[in-house]
Protein backbone atom coordinates (compact mmCIF):
# COMPACT_ATOMS: atom_id res chain seq x y z
CA UNK A 1 0.00 0.00 0.00
CA UNK A 2 1.22 3.77 -0.79
CA UNK A 3 2.73 5.87 2.11
CA UNK A 4 -0.08 7.73 2.32
CA UNK A 5 -2.30 5.12 3.58
CA UNK A 6 -3.94 5.98 7.12
CA UNK A 7 -5.29 4.14 10.03
CA UNK A 8 -8.61 4.97 10.26
CA UNK A 9 -9.96 7.00 14.09
CA UNK A 10 -12.19 5.44 16.34
CA UNK A 11 -15.67 5.40 14.72
CA UNK A 12 -17.07 8.58 16.47
CA UNK A 13 -19.27 8.97 13.84
CA UNK A 14 -21.14 5.86 13.22
CA UNK A 15 -23.90 7.13 15.71
CA UNK A 16 -24.72 10.21 13.88
CA UNK A 17 -24.85 8.10 10.67
CA UNK A 18 -27.51 5.93 12.15
CA UNK A 19 -29.89 8.61 13.18
CA UNK A 20 -32.97 7.98 10.86
CA UNK A 21 -33.37 10.97 7.95
CA UNK A 22 -35.54 9.46 5.55
CA UNK A 23 -32.28 10.10 2.90
CA UNK A 24 -31.56 6.72 0.88
CA UNK A 25 -28.52 5.16 2.70
CA UNK A 26 -26.42 5.36 -0.94
CA UNK A 27 -27.21 9.13 -0.83
CA UNK A 28 -26.31 9.43 2.94
CA UNK A 29 -22.99 7.46 2.51
CA UNK A 30 -22.34 9.53 -0.42
CA UNK A 31 -22.34 12.68 1.74
CA UNK A 32 -20.50 11.42 4.25
CA UNK A 33 -17.73 10.69 2.66
CA UNK A 34 -17.87 13.94 0.74
CA UNK A 35 -18.17 15.41 4.44
CA UNK A 36 -14.90 12.93 5.50
CA UNK A 37 -12.90 14.57 2.40
CA UNK A 38 -14.22 18.09 3.02
CA UNK A 39 -13.74 17.89 6.75
CA UNK A 40 -10.12 15.71 6.41
CA UNK A 41 -11.02 13.05 8.24
CA UNK A 42 -10.59 11.30 4.67
CA UNK A 43 -7.08 13.31 3.77
CA UNK A 44 -6.95 13.75 -0.18
CA UNK A 45 -5.02 11.69 -1.89
CA UNK A 46 -5.78 8.82 0.88
CA UNK A 47 -5.84 5.16 0.04
CA UNK A 48 -8.18 3.36 1.88
CA UNK A 49 -9.73 -0.11 2.37
CA UNK A 50 -13.49 -0.93 1.95
CA UNK A 51 -13.46 -2.36 5.54
CA UNK A 52 -11.58 1.02 6.59
CA UNK A 53 -14.27 3.49 5.50
CA UNK A 54 -16.74 1.35 6.60
CA UNK A 55 -15.52 1.97 10.42
CA UNK A 56 -14.50 4.87 10.03
CA UNK A 57 -17.68 6.46 8.64
CA UNK A 58 -19.94 4.53 10.35
CA UNK A 59 -21.29 2.71 6.56
CA UNK A 60 -22.52 -0.92 5.47
CA UNK A 61 -21.49 -2.58 2.58
CA UNK A 62 -23.91 -1.77 -0.09
CA UNK A 63 -24.78 1.85 0.36
CA UNK A 64 -20.68 2.15 0.75
CA UNK A 65 -20.15 0.44 -2.79
CA UNK A 66 -23.03 2.25 -4.38
CA UNK A 67 -21.70 5.67 -3.20
CA UNK A 68 -18.05 4.85 -3.91
CA UNK A 69 -19.43 3.70 -7.64
CA UNK A 70 -20.88 7.43 -8.15
CA UNK A 71 -17.96 9.27 -6.57
CA UNK A 72 -16.01 7.03 -9.07
CA UNK A 73 -18.41 8.46 -12.27
CA UNK A 74 -18.04 11.68 -10.81
CA UNK A 75 -13.56 11.49 -10.64
CA UNK A 76 -13.33 11.67 -6.79
CA UNK A 77 -12.13 8.47 -6.10
CA UNK A 78 -10.42 5.24 -8.41
CA UNK A 79 -11.91 1.59 -7.15
CA UNK A 80 -8.75 -0.55 -7.34
CA UNK A 81 -9.74 -4.31 -7.29
CA UNK A 82 -9.26 -6.06 -4.97
CA UNK A 83 -6.38 -3.51 -2.67
CA UNK A 84 -8.02 -0.04 -2.51
CA UNK A 85 -9.94 3.02 -2.78
CA UNK A 86 -7.58 5.66 -3.99
CA UNK A 87 -9.14 9.57 -3.33
CA UNK A 88 -8.28 12.03 -5.48
CA UNK A 89 -5.47 14.40 -4.79
CA UNK A 90 -5.62 18.31 -4.98
CA UNK A 91 -3.01 19.36 -6.67
CA UNK A 92 -1.94 21.65 -9.63
CA UNK A 93 -3.44 19.26 -12.35
CA UNK A 94 -6.69 19.14 -10.85
CA UNK A 95 -6.74 22.71 -10.08
CA UNK A 96 -6.41 24.06 -13.68
CA UNK A 97 -8.46 21.39 -15.27
CA UNK A 98 -11.45 22.53 -12.72
CA UNK A 99 -10.92 25.87 -13.50
CA UNK A 100 -10.50 25.48 -17.14
CA UNK A 101 -13.60 23.51 -17.27
CA UNK A 102 -15.70 26.09 -15.05
CA UNK A 103 -14.52 29.23 -17.56
CA UNK A 104 -15.69 27.04 -20.33
CA UNK A 105 -18.92 26.95 -19.15
CA UNK A 106 -19.57 30.32 -16.95
CA UNK A 107 -18.14 32.64 -19.97
CA UNK A 108 -21.13 31.24 -21.77
CA UNK A 109 -23.16 32.03 -18.54
CA UNK A 110 -21.87 35.29 -18.46
CA UNK A 111 -23.10 36.23 -22.35
CA UNK A 112 -26.58 35.05 -21.27
CA UNK A 113 -26.57 36.58 -18.20
CA UNK A 114 -25.94 39.84 -20.03
CA UNK A 115 -28.44 39.08 -22.63
CA UNK A 116 -31.37 37.89 -20.90
CA UNK A 117 -30.90 38.76 -16.93
CA UNK A 118 -33.41 40.04 -15.22
CA UNK A 119 -32.21 43.79 -14.35
CA UNK A 120 -33.40 43.28 -10.91
CA UNK A 121 -31.23 40.23 -9.88
CA UNK A 122 -27.91 42.20 -11.48
CA UNK A 123 -28.83 45.28 -9.88
CA UNK A 124 -29.65 43.22 -6.72
CA UNK A 125 -26.08 41.45 -7.01
CA UNK A 126 -24.13 44.69 -7.83
CA UNK A 127 -25.70 46.24 -4.78
CA UNK A 128 -24.76 43.07 -2.35
CA UNK A 129 -21.52 43.53 -3.92
CA UNK A 130 -20.92 47.32 -3.02
CA UNK A 131 -22.39 46.77 0.09
CA UNK A 132 -19.86 43.93 1.28
CA UNK A 133 -17.21 45.56 0.09
CA UNK A 134 -17.68 48.80 2.25
CA UNK A 135 -18.08 46.50 5.26
CA UNK A 136 -14.84 44.65 4.73
CA UNK A 137 -12.85 48.29 4.38
CA UNK A 138 -14.44 49.83 6.64
CA UNK A 139 -14.43 46.88 9.88
CA UNK A 140 -11.36 44.05 8.00
CA UNK A 141 -12.51 40.44 7.32
CA UNK A 142 -14.16 38.71 10.23
CA UNK A 143 -16.30 35.45 9.95
CA UNK A 144 -18.56 37.37 8.95
CA UNK A 145 -17.49 38.83 6.42
CA UNK A 146 -15.83 35.68 4.80
CA UNK A 147 -19.30 34.05 5.53
CA UNK A 148 -20.95 36.71 3.37
CA UNK A 149 -18.46 35.94 0.40
CA UNK A 150 -18.91 32.94 0.33
CA UNK A 151 -22.49 33.32 -0.16
CA UNK A 152 -22.20 36.22 -2.53
CA UNK A 153 -19.89 33.85 -4.34
CA UNK A 154 -22.64 31.12 -4.41
CA UNK A 155 -25.23 33.81 -5.75
CA UNK A 156 -22.15 35.33 -8.73
CA UNK A 157 -21.53 31.84 -10.24
CA UNK A 158 -25.02 30.36 -9.86
CA UNK A 159 -26.70 33.49 -11.40
CA UNK A 160 -23.97 32.54 -14.43
CA UNK A 161 -25.50 28.98 -14.44
CA UNK A 162 -29.06 30.03 -14.13
CA UNK A 163 -28.93 32.40 -16.63
CA UNK A 164 -27.97 29.39 -19.11
CA UNK A 165 -31.27 27.62 -18.23
CA UNK A 166 -29.75 23.70 -19.03
CA UNK A 167 -29.91 21.58 -16.18
CA UNK A 168 -27.65 18.70 -17.59
CA UNK A 169 -25.13 21.70 -16.82
CA UNK A 170 -26.18 22.47 -13.66
CA UNK A 171 -25.98 19.48 -12.50
CA UNK A 172 -22.03 19.19 -13.95
CA UNK A 173 -21.76 22.35 -11.83
CA UNK A 174 -22.21 21.14 -8.92
CA UNK A 175 -20.35 17.87 -9.40
CA UNK A 176 -17.42 20.46 -10.01
CA UNK A 177 -18.62 22.66 -6.53
CA UNK A 178 -17.35 19.75 -4.65
CA UNK A 179 -13.75 19.72 -6.75
CA UNK A 180 -13.50 23.70 -6.36
CA UNK A 181 -14.41 22.76 -1.72
CA UNK A 182 -11.49 20.21 -1.96
CA UNK A 183 -9.08 22.84 -3.62
CA UNK A 184 -9.82 25.81 -1.52
CA UNK A 185 -9.43 23.46 2.10
CA UNK A 186 -6.20 25.17 2.79
CA UNK A 187 -6.84 28.55 1.04
CA UNK A 188 -5.89 31.14 3.40
CA UNK A 189 -8.75 34.09 2.77
CA UNK A 190 -7.77 37.43 4.03
CA UNK A 191 -9.12 40.79 3.67
CA UNK A 192 -7.28 42.06 -0.09
CA UNK A 193 -7.79 38.90 -1.96
CA UNK A 194 -11.25 38.72 -0.52
CA UNK A 195 -11.87 42.50 -1.93
CA UNK A 196 -9.88 41.56 -4.92
CA UNK A 197 -12.60 38.60 -5.97
CA UNK A 198 -15.31 40.82 -4.93
CA UNK A 199 -14.35 43.41 -7.48
CA UNK A 200 -13.68 41.02 -10.32
CA UNK A 201 -17.55 40.25 -9.71
CA UNK A 202 -18.15 43.32 -10.34
CA UNK A 203 -16.59 43.79 -13.68
CA UNK A 204 -18.68 40.86 -14.71
CA UNK A 205 -21.70 42.29 -13.21
CA UNK A 206 -21.40 45.74 -14.28
CA UNK A 207 -20.87 44.64 -18.26
CA UNK A 208 -23.96 42.33 -17.31
CA UNK A 209 -25.90 45.90 -16.67
CA UNK A 210 -24.54 47.65 -19.49
CA UNK A 211 -26.22 44.75 -21.86
CA UNK A 212 -22.42 43.96 -23.00
CA UNK A 213 -21.69 40.15 -23.50
CA UNK A 214 -18.30 40.83 -24.75
CA UNK A 215 -17.06 42.57 -21.80
CA UNK A 216 -19.04 40.42 -19.43
CA UNK A 217 -17.27 37.36 -20.66
CA UNK A 218 -14.09 38.81 -21.14
CA UNK A 219 -14.05 40.10 -17.57
CA UNK A 220 -15.26 36.48 -16.53
CA UNK A 221 -12.18 34.76 -18.43
CA UNK A 222 -10.18 37.39 -16.09
CA UNK A 223 -11.76 36.87 -13.10
CA UNK A 224 -10.85 32.67 -13.45
CA UNK A 225 -7.01 33.52 -14.27
CA UNK A 226 -6.72 35.79 -11.32
CA UNK A 227 -8.53 33.14 -8.92
CA UNK A 228 -6.52 30.22 -10.15
CA UNK A 229 -3.57 32.06 -9.64
CA UNK A 230 -4.74 32.69 -5.99
CA UNK A 231 -4.89 29.38 -5.49
CA UNK A 232 -1.37 28.55 -6.32
CA UNK A 233 -0.40 31.26 -4.51
CA UNK A 234 1.09 32.93 -7.78
CA UNK A 235 -1.15 36.58 -6.99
Amino acid sequence: MASNRIRPPAAATKAKQNKPTGVPLADKAYQAILQGLFDRTIPAGAELSQAELMDMLGLTVQPLRDALLKLEAEGLVTIQARSCIRFVKADLELSRATYQFRSLIERAGARSLAETGATEEIDALIAGHLDLIAQIEAEGLGAEQEERVGALENQFHGALLGALRNPLIETTARRLKNYVTLLRLDRLVTAPLALRTLREHLDVLYACARRDADAAEAALTVHFQQALQRLLGMA
